[in-house]
């Protein structure tokens, strides 16, 4: 491949055009109307548009993006993630056209898109699952009879789909037909398939991810482990790897199951096998994502590899170039999703203009993004602005270098995640290692910002107060600009 397109946008669009240059590969952007300006339109060799502002006018309609391969030539697809990334569909289309996917077959993207088929490939190798149902329910009494031998509480969960969608916790007996017609009904309307299952709901989860690699010659490694249980809204928002808990042999295990999850489908490409971890430390699988993760740079620090030059390689039909025994955990990184939320809000979206707009720098350091200063977050998309990843020999470090950056990032204009991420590294809970997927709920509220706020304020009013007694013009400060990054960093002139 000399030269290919990347269908989709922002910062995992830049991402990959990077690496696709290094490999002396030109690159083709597509855009919607919103992202005319957009940083990856102007990185790109060459740049489409494909309609207007809404997403399934445009980074979702794969025959324009099909077609804008056909305009320029380009030889393969890079999907990134989102949008059409695990789309089967699209995947045998690009088939169909002579294009090459820079991914897994339409079949494996099939299989594992849906949680009860993924279930069923991964048996054939014994790995394990959390108790429950292994196929969808159809007669309620015979799956309210099954969820009381597995015990409450148990978790509904759509079979399509993700991102909690679909998803029902339920404590008792006497609630599981309400639950369930509404898990169905919410399957339904977001995903067109109302078709649940049940699983023992596991309390205090960690959420524990395996990269894979294989290539179309039989190869197949796995990259050690992220882990993902800091979450908001049953998504992340906040990754590491290695896992802090995870010892040697539970690694391996873990390891070896998520190489034997990729090869019941003949996996091709970078996937990623999800699993949970309960308190006693067992693990059980729960899908496998056939596309490259968010979080996926903080692997690439520890091992080295760039996992978007791999996927290329694999797909231009070369073989891998190392071994599982080649592979070795270096170091530690940390990464936080630079979300336009506000953490005192629910992580509600914030839209608006990046007024400010400066990113940290440094050693161990990256800051993947596709914003610069004076642009608009657009309501149409995800409004992550950007990934930030520290990388030290320890997690200690890691974690000292990341609240570090956050310190140095300076944003304006919109509210973001920037200060949770700060909460979540100093947090005793965090530090320790002793935290699961609830850590929000149980650690995080609107109150945990305000708190660790009030020193700057205090200081703006005395600063103001000092002015006024000498004479000078009276200096008002809103609580939003005393508690502003610019005047934290005194860019404040008085």
């Amino acid at each position: 491949m000399n030269k290919i397109l990347i269908a989709n946008r922002g910062e995992i669009a830049l991402r990959i055009m990077r690496s696709a240059k290094e490999m002396g590969i030109k690159t083709v952007a597509v855009f919607s109307e919103a992202d005319r300006n957009a940083l990856h339109v102007r990185y790109a060799d060459e740049a489409v548009c494909i309609g207007p502002a809404p997403s399934s006018q445009s980074y979702l309609a794969g025959s324009k993006i099909i077609d804008a391969c056909k305009l320029t030539g380009a030889e393969g697809i890079h999907p990134g993630y989102g949008f059409l990334s695990e789309n089967a569909v699209f995947a045998q289309q690009v088939a169909d056209a002579g294009l090459i996917l820079i991914g897994p077959s339409p079949k494996a993207m099939e299989v594992m898109g849906n949680k009860l088929s993924a279930k069923a490939a991964a048996l054939k190798y014994n790995i394990p699952m959390v108790p429950g149902t292994e196929e969808a329910i159809e007669n309620v009494e015979e799956a309210k009879l099954r969820a009381i031998e597995v015990g409450f509480p148990i978790l509904i969960k759509a079979a399509a789909g993700g991102g909690g969608k679909g998803m029902r916790i339920v404590e008792n007996v006497a609630d599981f037909e309400e639950q369930m017609q509404l898990a169905v009904s919410e399957a339904t309307s977001a995903f067109g398939d109302g078709a649940v299952f049940i699983e023992r709901y596991v309390t205090s989860p960690r959420h524990i991810e395996i990269q894979v690699l294989g290539d179309q010659h039989g190869n197949i490694v796995h990259l050690f482990e992220r882990d993902c249980s800091v979450q908001r809204r049953h998504q992340k928002v906040i990754e590491e790897a290695p896992s802090f808990i995870l010892t040697e042999e539970i690694r391996a295990k873990m390891g070896k199951c998520a190489v034997d999850v990729a090869r019941s489908v003949n996996y091709t490409g970078a996937g990623t096998v999800e699993f949970i971890l309960d308190e006693n430390l067992d693990f059980f699988f729960l899908e496998m994502n056939t596309r490259l993760q968010v979080e996926h740079p903080v692997t690439e620090f520890i091992t080295g590899i760039d996992l978007v030059k791999e996927q290329i390689k694999i797909a231009r039909g070369e073989k891998l170039s190392f071994k599982q025994e080649d592979l070795k955990i270096n170091g530690h990184a940390v990464e936080l999703r630079v979300y336009a939320e506000d953490p005192n809000n629910n992580f509600l979206p914030d839209i608006g203009k990046l007024q400010t707009y400066k990113t940290p720098k440094g050693i161990g350091v990256r800051v993947d993004d596709g914003f610069e200063e004076g642009m608009e977050i657009p309501i149409y998309y995800d409004p992550m602005i950007a990934k930030l990843i520290t990388y030290g020999k320890d997690r200690s470090e890691a974690i000292e270098r990341m609240i570090r950056a956050i310190d140095e990032y300076e944003i304006t204009g919109i509210q973001t995640t920037l200060s949770f991420g700060k909460f979540v590294m100093q947090h005793k809970a965090f530090i320790s290692g002793n935290f699961n997927t609830h850590f929000v709920n149980l650690h995080f509220n609107a109150e945990s910002l305000v708190v660790e706020e009030e020193p700057e304020a205090l200081i703006a009013a005395v600063i103001a107060a000092r002015l006024f007694e000498k004479g000078g013009d009276a200096v008002v400060l809103e609580p939003s600009i005393a508690n502003n990054s610019n005047w934290k960093k005194n860019r404040l002139k008085y």
